[in-house]
């Protein structure tokens, strides 16, 4: 049997095994489950709520969004003229191609490293493996804000300040996604790998031909994850970029709240423009970020 033949196999193998439905003669309306349904949508109402606040005050005028008293029928109508100043008064299409490009290129790189990190501590007997894997986990525990200074002199050094690079490489490195992964190629079955050796195929055939095609739920997840991270992260591009070109979304959209002072209704209509790619993109991969959850250690099973 060939590594092709014994790779696709697998694949199938694996979609079956992530497909979702009820077990055999499992109740769908138990009381545990109907209980269950109720906190989640008590949740999710819990999280709807602020963020329709932000959109109604956003719509609002300026006068109507800073009034003492709540209302949901402002004197002034609704309308969007808190989006139009904030677009036409900063570089937002410049911006939002920043955190786009570094976002992607902090998902790129991540997703690479960690999973080559993952799989070569699960698999790979090496020399210093098991204090390694300790500077894996310190790095997990240690605050990323005492990092700053170094990184600081770091990208001083090699003139990476205002540039592409000194933005995403500092970021491009994730201890967490390291240990999660590894985790996920710790249970898939080290025999499929044995039978792939024994037809010919070198560890780096298997890890792409076997290792990955098995891994796609979690590295899907893990991508949509750092992608987030990478595209709110504030402190590190405000630190790192003065060239109102090389900023960020979000780094942007705060030069633009200073200038205006306190403008309750565009605060929220540059808030709610910073987070409109990621609802975006949660709606087109929000079965893999489940998948994701459910079959790794994100949901902490």
């Amino acid at each position: 049997m060939s590594t092709y033949t014994l790779s696709r196999g697998i694949q199938r193998a694996g979609r079956t095994a992530y497909k979702q439905g009820h077990k055999p003669g499992e109740n769908p309306w138990s009381l545990s489950r109907m209980v269950a349904l109720l906190v989640l949508a008590f949740l999710a109402a819990t999280w709807l709520v602020p963020f329709a606040w932000a959109v109604l005050t956003s719509l609002k005028s300026e006068a109507d969004a800073g009034a003492s008293t709540l209302s949901l029928s402002p004197p002034d109508g609704f309308g969007f003229d808190a989006y139009r100043k904030v677009l036409s008064a900063g570089e937002l299409p410049l911006w939002a191609w920043n955190s786009l490009l570094t976002s992607a290129a902090i998902t790129l790189v991540t997703v690479a490293t960690s999973a080559l990190a993952g799989y070569a501590f699960s698999r790979v007997a090496f020399r210093g493996r098991r204090w390694l894997y300790g500077a894996i986990i310190a790095a997990i525990i240690i605050p990323p804000q005492l990092l700053i200074v170094p990184l600081f002199r770091q990208m001083l050094a090699f003139d990476l300040v205002d540039t592409y690079w000194g933005i995403i490489l500092p970021q491009a490195f994730a201890p967490a996604m390291v240990l999660i992964l590894k985790r996920f190629f710790d249970q898939i079955p080290v025999e499929l790998e044995d039978a792939a050796r024994v037809d010919g195929a070198h560890r780096l055939r298997v890890f792409w031909s076997i290792v990955l095609p098995l891994s796609r739920p979690i590295l899907a997840a893990v991508a949509i994850f750092v992608f987030i991270g990478a595209w709110n992260n504030f402190l590190w591009p405000f630190i790192v970029t003065t060239d109102a070109d090389l900023m960020t979304l979000p780094v942007g959209l705060q030069t633009v709240k200073s200038a205006y002072g306190l403008q309750y209704a565009q605060n929220m209509a540059s808030a709610i423009l910073a987070a409109l790619p990621l609802v975006v993109v949660f709606l087109f991969f929000q079965r893999q970020i489940i998948k994701g959850i459910a079959t790794t250690g994100f949901g902490g099973q």
